[in-house]
């Protein structure tokens, strides 16, 4: 019996078994910023310790950095104390620090795999929930909490419990203008906001097969949505074609080499699996969110639920996620009025993202009742943006053109939601009080959705606005 990826790569990192029975993991690339290290370094001090391997950790700054206004000290002065700790401590421990300017800063999630960082066969680990991201490469991509930062700067290891893998085949072909935000919405919405604890999620199958890298990482990136502790995709030669020429890919005589190992972590023809679910992309359509978690989803076409359907402790969720959203049973969510549109997150903040909206909403314009965001995950997407124009296309539509960030994903930077709007994101949590108003609310989508909903001033068919 052959080996899944996830097996393959666990037992070339696996340096012992603790008596906890838990498996002590070398974490080959460990990735920061500035939320959730500051206090890790703090508890490096307290114990007069150094980071292990600083060449294998990188730093960027994303969650607090204002996307309008960038100049240093930052408005917010808790904002700047963090960014403060973030440069000291890199620079202290001799980290490389993707600064605001340098041409590499943004979103972690996206500038790791931009810049070549992100490679197949790798465990690689991040203080941040999305961190599944990188499992679009063919690696195990685990999000941590600060003490694991911590554990992670001292050792460079893990302690790290064997996880199940589920094989989530999707074959046939994905109708136009559905797109991977909807196949993972429709993934989660089918499975559960807990139906992958204690599982990774292995994608695969002809629509899988098919996908852009950039399209994997938004499949990866919201494995965690639906309770898997990391998602990921066999590398194959779409991989290897995004990787090639990167600036911190292998090259030269090691290319072919890094070539031949990544190939061999793919999961084997004959490999076995906990459990194996198969969906039709044909049964897939635009899907959004119509509740508080991003499991509570439905097609463009439907009807938010009845809770006098459901029985136990789903009528009493589904009753609380309508109340909350200021929704009826049995609403369309289709012509719900939207306040704000963000474009933009871990999620779907690369330069195809903007490139696909662009093409279609040349000529249109955003509804005068609409305050409409565009934020590039990176500094390297946004200088490729504005190379092919894609700035202007936006900004002649109606929206605003905004610098690298996380922005609206959360509340943790001055992009934030007021009172109870209601706001069309790209982003991956739509949970009360996300996007800074305890009252605001989110409808995740994927971008052409959004950029239909800022056009029409409500949630729309995109298919019918853009004629896909």
């Amino acid at each position: 019996m052959g080996k899944n990826l996830f097996q393959k790569v666990w037992q070339a990192h696996e340096v012992c078994k603790l008596a906890s029975g838990q498996s002590q993991i070398f974490v080959a690339l460990h990735l920061i910023h500035e939320v959730t290290s500051p206090q890790a370094f703090g508890m490096l001090r307290d114990r007069n310790l150094k980071v292990a391997y600083p060449k294998r950790t990188f730093a960027t700054v994303d969650h607090i950095i204002p996307t309008d206004d960038q100049s240093r000290p930052f408005g917010d002065a808790m904002a700047e104390k963090m960014m403060q700790v973030l440069e000291t401590s890199s620079r202290e421990h001799g980290i490389e620090f993707f600064a605001p300017h340098s041409g590499s800063q943004g979103i972690v999630h996206v500038v790791g795999p931009e810049l070549g960082l992100t490679q197949p066969g790798l465990t690689i680990c991040c203080g941040d929930s999305h961190t599944a991201t990188h499992g679009a490469f063919g690696s195990i991509a685990i999000g941590i909490g600060t003490s694991q930062v911590r554990d992670v700067l001292a050792t460079q290891t893990l302690a790290m419990d064997l996880l199940k893998v589920r094989n989530i085949r999707i074959e046939g072909k994905l109708q136009a203008g559905v797109s991977a935000k909807d196949v993972i919405l429709h993934v989660i919405r089918t499975l559960g906001v807990n139906g992958g604890v204690g599982y990774a999620y292995e994608y695969s199958g002809a629509v899988i097969e098919n996908m852009s890298m950039e399209e994997r990482m938004t499949l990866c990136n919201m494995s965690i949505e639906g309770g898997a502790r990391c998602g990921y995709v066999n590398p194959d030669e779409t991989t290897f074609e995004y990787l090639q020429g990167r600036e911190r890919s292998p090259s030269g005589g090691e290319w072919l080499s890094a070539v031949a190992r990544w190939r061999s972590f793919a999961s084997d023809s004959d490999a076995s699996y906990d459990d194996v679910v198969v969906m039709q992309a044909e049964d897939i359509r635009p899907t959004v969110t119509w509740g508080v978690t991003p499991g509570q989803a439905i097609f463009i076409d439907e009807a938010t639920p009845d809770p006098a359907q459901a029985d136990g402790l789903d009528r009493a969720l589904i009753t609380d996620a309508l109340q909350y959203m200021q929704l009826d049973p049995n609403t369309p969510i289709k012509g719900i009025a939207i306040d704000v549109a963000f474009i933009g997150s871990c999620t779907n903040g690369r330069l195809s993202d903007f490139q696909k909206v662009a093409d279609l909403i040349k000529g249109k314009s955003v509804a005068a009742s609409v305050k409409a965001l565009a934020v590039p995950g990176s500094e390297k997407v946004d200088s490729e943006a504005m190379a092919l124009g894609l700035d202007k296309v936006f900004e002649e539509a109606g929206f605003e053109w905004r610098k690298p960030g996380c922005s609206m994903c959360l509340a943790m930077n001055p992009d934030k939601l007021k009172g109870d709007e209601v706001c069309a994101s790209t982003s991956n949590r739509n949970f009360i009080g996300r996007q800074g108003s305890p009252t605001g609310r989110t409808i995740l989508m994927s971008p052409i959705m959004v950029a239909a909903a800022a056009i029409e001033g409500q949630v729309a068919d995109a298919r019918e606005v853009f004629e896909l």
